[in-house]
């Protein structure tokens, strides 16, 4: 009696040859992120060296369309230190609180208000700094401009009635505050608005940025060494079951 013919494993290897695409894919997709993130934390590191310009400057390149996204700018803020704020739920070393945001009256061609984050307090603090829209007083400030971070599927809904926010949401931000024509990015402070509140801890920047791509890259690929040494070795394994082709076994 003859053996049955080899049948090659046509849907396994269809299966194979798509989760192979996928993991190189994704691994190829890395490899671009860590080309994009180097070049972020190069401007990054140029920005924060950097000494910061003039606010007035800076909004008028921003309504000119100029990315200032990471630029650090010098402004005077009337009646910072006791202004209205909204409370921006985040978490810090692994505390959670709220960010203190205030809108800053500014002149440009464009935008009448900038919104300042003004820092970090932990929720064990229940003080907050005291409100008084009569004052006038000028604060200087020097702090990094930032694009708003969009959302998630997983991010609360803001509850302006409660005061209770999870995302930059630059207009509804600006309408809770009442402040008219805002720009689009939110300036986070450096120094302090309330240098006698020690609580309000100005943070503009994580103190470091991951850049773990690299590593994302060589596990993708690994998976990918792994599932097509795992299919040969399949391959191999069948064949050898099913013995010599007739005609083909040694002579004795």
């Amino acid at each position: 009696m003859t053996d049955a013919p080899r049948r090659f494993p046509i849907g396994l290897t269809i299966a194979v040859a798509v989760s192979l695409t996928i993991l190189i894919g994704l691994g190829t997709w890395q490899l671009q992120r860590l080309s994009w993130k180097e070049g972020l934390l190069a401007r990054v590191a140029a920005l924060q060296a950097a000494a910061p310009i003039s606010g007035d400057a800076a909004l008028e390149r921003m309504a000119a369309g100029a990315d200032l996204d990471f630029t650090r700018i010098r402004l005077t803020c009337v009646g910072l230190t006791s202004a209205p704020y909204l409370e921006l739920f985040s978490v810090r070393e692994g505390k959670a609180g709220s960010r203190l945001v205030s809108a800053c009256p500014v002149a440009s061609s464009r935008y009448k208000t900038l919104l300042i984050d003004r820092g970090f307090v932990i929720d064990e603090v229940s003080a907050r700094p005291p409100v008084n829209v009569s004052d006038l007083t000028p604060v200087e400030m020097v702090g990094v401009l930032r694009k708003p971070e969009p959302g998630n599927l997983f991010s609360p809904a803001n509850d302006a009635a409660a005061n209770r926010w999870y995302v930059r949401d630059v207009p509804a931000m600006a309408k809770a505050l009442k402040a008219d024509a805002p720009a689009p990015l939110v300036l986070m402070a450096e120094t302090s608005s309330n240098p006698d509140w020690k609580a309000l801890d100005p943070a503009p920047l994580p103190a470091d940025i991951p850049n773990r791509h690299l590593e994302y890259a060589l596990t993708w690929y690994g998976l990918a060494a792994a599932l097509v040494g795992v299919y040969a070795a399949m391959l191999w394994r069948n064949f050898r079951r099913q013995g010599p082709r007739p005609g083909e076994e040694r002579k004795s």
